[in-house]
């Protein structure tokens, strides 16, 4: 069944909820009446995205905060130090059960968020159908997710390590510049900032520490290996270094063995969307109202503005059309919740779409009463293990998208920590890496990425008139369309539809004329 679209145009002049600019938003829509995954995945690499049923795309140089496609190499990725502390922070949570006062401190609960998104999702209802749905534009609903801890984060933990780990260095400088006697050793507490702490053993050389090492090792692999030479002893001691040093990947810490006598329990399950599933439905109650507890915690919605009926139409509906093909992966193509059942119960609902080409991100919601778990965090970091699992089975499945990426709005720049990433070019449409986008951003919002000048859309439209078009239940190239319509000319309308979502995907989608 091909995607069926009905092309809204542009829309200008609305609040933003990253600046908080009242007119400064500007951006173009459809109604998907129904998507293929392959329509979508073309589509968000021309830079749309969608809410519930409705895909939009922010016109770049007009609007007032520029949003560009972000999207992570999800095979190369590498933890950073911020990313394993909330990974570390989860297992001892697992396993002991509880949390340090400093782990709290290091992840603060996102409490900002309304703030800077401005208002929440609420569809109101009108008279006039297309102007209620194009209510739901008045934010973008896709980019709420927890963001401070990734600011903050990597900040705090340093705070932390400078006030407790005053280093050696310093400590063996300060003590071999006095004469030993000179040293009271009855004082049990250094003064702040002078002298060595003499309640704990002295400080030792790296290079003294290595060598006692090396020597273990030697000893070691001897008695083990009697039969080998020194020199094979000495390589095997090395090579067995190189194999320890080499960093954990998320794998190793997401899908580590709990303990048997473990505290709690976490697991995920990955979920159609579909009413039909008896899981999804079985569940819906109680995922609902962790989303309203969410709303009215983290972004003080009212009751009202986070219902089931909300929540339905907001990330139950979704116009993709599940496909199963036999290359693809075991779970097959469409719209998704993964849910993380701690002991029985849901404390948060990662939404996802599961593409030819990706893993893309739609929406997080959690338990605030589990905020200083970092779920927003830790959630990125399993869709990311969970995209490399799929590519074992889908070979072209191998990015994770992350939606948009707002340099000009700090508190939405934690995205390019999550690397190698790149950024899609809003003119020709290729991904550039971030670090060679970021000198361009420093200068001026909106950016046009690719550096070769002669550069163009190669999928821009050539032939308008093979545009597919859906009139009177039927289906029909717009040549054909355009000789039996009766009325005013629509041409600029098909031309600046079939421009944005590309000749591509006007030649496969139906665009509904009425």
């Amino acid at each position: 069944m091909p995607s069926v679209v009905e092309y809204e145009g542009a829309r200008e002049g609305y609040r933003c909820g990253y600046c908080g600019v009242s007119r400064g938003k500007v951006s173009t829509g459809m109604w998907a009446h129904s998507l293929t995954v392959e329509d979508y995945q073309d589509l968000i690499d021309r830079g749309w995205r969608r809410s519930g049923k409705y895909v939009y795309k922010p016109t770049m140089n007009q609007t007032c905060c520029p949003q560009y496609t972000i999207r992570c190499r999800a095979l190369h990725f590498q933890p950073s130090k911020s990313h394993k502390k909330v990974l570390k922070k989860m297992l001892k949570f697992l396993t002991q059960g509880e949390l340090s006062k400093v782990d709290s401190e290091v992840e603060p609960m996102d409490s900002n968020t309304k703030d800077a998104y401005g208002c929440s999702f609420l569809l109101k209802d009108k008279p006039e159908t297309s102007q209620s749905e194009l209510e739901l534009l008045s934010v973008d609903h896709t980019e709420k997710v927890e963001n401070e801890e990734e600011e903050k984060g990597e900040g705090n933990v340093k705070k932390v390590d400078a006030e407790h780990n005053e280093p050696c260095s310093e400590r063996a400088h300060d003590n071999a510049s006095k004469p030993l006697q000179s040293v009271k050793v009855g004082r049990t507490a250094p003064r702040p900032g002078k002298g060595a702490d003499l309640s704990k053993p002295p400080c030792r050389k790296a290079k003294e520490i290595r060598k006692e090492h090396k020597l273990q090792r030697s000893l070691q692999n001897s008695t083990q290996n009697p039969g080998l030479r020194p020199e094979d002893q000495n390589l095997l001691g090395q090579s067995a270094k190189a194999k320890t040093n080499q960093p954990k990947s998320i794998e190793d810490f997401v899908f580590a063995t709990l303990p048997p006598d473990a505290v709690h329990q976490l697991e995920v399950r990955l979920v159609p969307v579909s009413f039909e599933d008896p899981r999804f439905k079985s569940s819906f109650t109680q995922s609902a109202s962790l989303f309203a507890k969410y709303q009215m915690a983290i972004h003080k919605d009212s009751p009202f503005e986070c219902n089931e009926y909300q929540f339905t139409r907001f990330l139950c509906d979704s116009p993709l059309e599940a496909e199963n093909p036999p290359n693809g992966p075991d779970c097959g193509y469409g719209s998704f919740h993964q849910q993380y059942w701690l002991d029985g119960k849901i404390i948060a609902v990662g939404v996802i779409d599961i593409l030819p080409k990706c893993v893309s991100s739609v929406y997080l919601y959690y338990d605030p009463d589990c905020s200083s778990l970092s779920l927003g965090v830790y959630s990125a970091l399993r869709e990311i293990a969970f995209t490399r699992q799929l590519h074992e089975k889908a070979p072209d499945l191998s990015y994770y998208y992350m939606g948009f990426y707002i340099y000009s709005c700090p508190k939405m720049r934690y995205k390019g920590q999550y690397r190698p990433s790149e950024l899609l070019c809003p003119e020709t449409y290729v991904w550039v890496p971030i670090e060679q986008c970021l000198p361009s951003l420093e200068r001026s919002k909106y950016c046009r990425f690719n550096q070769d000048v002669k550069a163009e859309d190669e999928g821009n439209v050539k032939e308008l008139d093979r545009v597919r078009i859906l009139h009177k239940r039927t289906a029909m190239h717009y040549g054909v369309y355009k000789r039996r319509r009766k009325g005013p000319n629509d041409e600029e309308s098909v031309r600046q539809y079939a421009t944005l979502v590309g000749q591509a995907c006007s030649e496969r989608m139906l665009l509904f004329r009425s």
